[in-house]
Parts: structure tokens; C-alpha cells; sequence
């Protein structure tokens, strides 16, 4: 098998397992390509002397049986940007704090290649939703695997958002902000925010609104076929969009349309791995912590 690694550039603690990663690659004889940024960083920032030859990539241009992405639900994220259409599965290592997407543990890479290898593994397709805007700096990468916020920016005021979903009025949001959330981001910023905890398979999508002045404004889950329209106010003039956290600030003429890509991205699951499990366990429901 061939496989492509993406790694978190910022923390060197999250990149120690990367020797026993080759390691394990090593004993399957693996072919492995990395993406440049990631080898110059084990390379040059932690003098790793064991990495073992591979070809280098940068951006999308690679081409591998499976994806490994090394590090926590941020680097997940990075990965699955670049994958796009490619539909190439992507295993997540988890190396950071709480991790939805990325929910094998270190101990666990043993037993989880030897599983991969023996064919005893499972994948989750997981919808991704498009923004649609005549902003060039948002079109090249308007793919999102979690969510698409507007955020207010330049201002302490909040930002007025008339939202229009499958053609029809749903309301005008004044708020801080709005989430546009797929079931995978619900777990994510939306839930930071009060939004609900939706099943990877639903097929909907969330819109959760951030500090509304209203108390009567409550997230609301549609159908992921219906496509979504946003025009924004803003005393400043402009507003944020933040796309999986790839965020650029937008003239508050832009209107955005937000609907489901005609892609999904494969999530790798070990067959004994749970979506309820790991809810359970990350948010600790059931235990007694006195």
C-alpha cells in the first residue's frame, strides 16, 4: 500500500510519534510520499535523522492508497483539503487533546495497521458542504468537512445575517455570528456554541447563530439537500467567513450560497470504533468525576 502523511507543524509534541510511525510502515513495506511542509518540519525544527526516503509533495499533487494524518482534529481538517475529490480514505492519529476525527490513539497504530493490512477496517463517508461567491480568495478552497462560519469583524457590533434556505425566508439573524455546520462539524464549533450533536450519517446540516441578541434564535437542523443563502450587514462594512478555519474578510456585498459538495470524504474506522462510543467517552457522559 502507498500511503500520503500530512503532521501538525506548530507542536513538536505532536510530532514525536512519527518515528514509530515509520517504524510500523517500515515493518509492512509500505510505499510513503509526505507533504513538504511536514518533512521539512520533522526534518529541520526536530533534527529527525530516521525519516525514511520518500517522495515529497506539496498541496494536492500526490496520489496514495490511504491518507495519514498525524496530529488532532485541526490537522484532520488540513488533510481532508487536500484530498477534495480524490476520494482517498484518511486514517486520523491523534496526537492532540479531543479528537472526533482523528480518534486512533499512538498506543493504538500497531494493531491498526496490521488490521488495514488485513483488510479489517471500515469507512465513513462524511458530507462536505461548497460555498458559492464571486470572491476569488474563497473559491479556491470552498470545500468544508466541519462547517462554514460568518463572523463579524472590525466591530464590537454584532452583524446582521438574512438567511434564505431552498428559496424561502428563514430569518435574519442578528448576532455575532452563524455557523453553517455538517453533521462531522457539529462536534466541532457549533457545539462550542450550543449547537446540537447530530450523527455523522444523518444527512442534514446545523445552522447555529453565535451570541444572537434574540433568545428566542435556537440552531435549526434542515435537510443537507437544501441550499443555503446568506446576505450580511455590517456597520464596518465587511464580515468574516471562516471555512474550517481558512478565514479571509469579505465586502459586505457578497452574498454566499452554501450547499452540500457533490463529494464526501472517507473517514478510516477501526471495526470496533463507535461513533456514540467515542461521544461518550470524549464528553465523559456517564461518569463520575467527584
Amino acid at each position: 500500500m502507498k500511503f500520503a502523511l500530512f503532521g501538525n507543524t506548530y507542536q513538536a509534541k505532536k510530532s514525536v510519534h512519527a518515528e514509530r510511525l515509520f517504524q510500523l510502515l517500515r515493518q509492512h513495506n509500505a510505499e510513503l510520499c509526505i507533504c513538504r511542509d511536514f518533512y521539512n518540519f520533522l526534518a529541520k525544527d526536530m533534527r529527525m535523522e530516521d525519516i525514511p526516503n520518500a517522495e515529497l509533495f506539496d498541496d494536492d499533487r500526490f496520489q496514495a492508497d490511504m491518507v495519514i494524518s498525524l496530529g488532532g482534529d485541526g490537522t484532520f481538517l488540513k488533510a481532508a483539503s487536500r484530498v477534495a475529490g480524490k476520494q482517498i480514505p484518511i486514517l486520523g492519529i491523534n496526537t492532540g487533546r479531543l479528537g472526533f476525527l482523528a480518534d486512533i490513539s499512538p498506543e493504538e497504530m500497531e494493531e491498526t495497521f496490521d488490521e488495514i493490512y488485513e483488510g479489517r477496517y471500515r469507512t465513513e463517508e462524511r458530507s462536505v458542504l461548497q460555498l458559492k461567491c464571486d470572491d476569488p480568495r474563497l473559491a479556491r478552497e470552498p470545500y468544508a468537512l466541519n462547517e462554514i462560519a460568518v463572523l463579524k469583524r472590525d466591530s464590537s457590533s454584532m452583524i446582521s445575517i438574512r438567511a434564505t434556505v431552498g428559496g424561502s425566508l428563514l430569518t435574519t439573524y442578528q448576532a455575532d455570528g452563524l455557523i453553517i455546520a455538517t453533521p462531522t462539524g457539529s462536534t466541532a464549533y457549533s457545539l462550542s456554541v450550543g449547537g446540537p450533536i447530530i450523527a455523522p450519517d444523518s444527512k442534514t446540516i446545523a445552522l447555529t447563530p453565535v451570541a444572537p441578541h434574540s433568545l428566542n434564535m435556537r440552531p435549526i437542523v434542515i435537510c443537507d439537500d437544501r441550499e443555503i443563502t446568506l446576505d450580511v450587514e455590517s456597520r464596518s462594512h465587511n464580515f468574516l467567513v471562516a471555512i474550517d478555519g481558512r478565514s479571509e474578510s469579505c465586502k459586505e456585498t457578497t452574498r454566499l450560497t452554501i450547499c452540500k459538495a457533490p463529494h464526501s470524504v472517507r473517514v478510516v474506522k477501526r471495526s470496533g470504533h463507535r461513533f456514540f462510543d467515542t461521544l461518550r467517552n470524549k464528553m465523559m457522559w456517564g461518569a463520575d468525576i467527584r
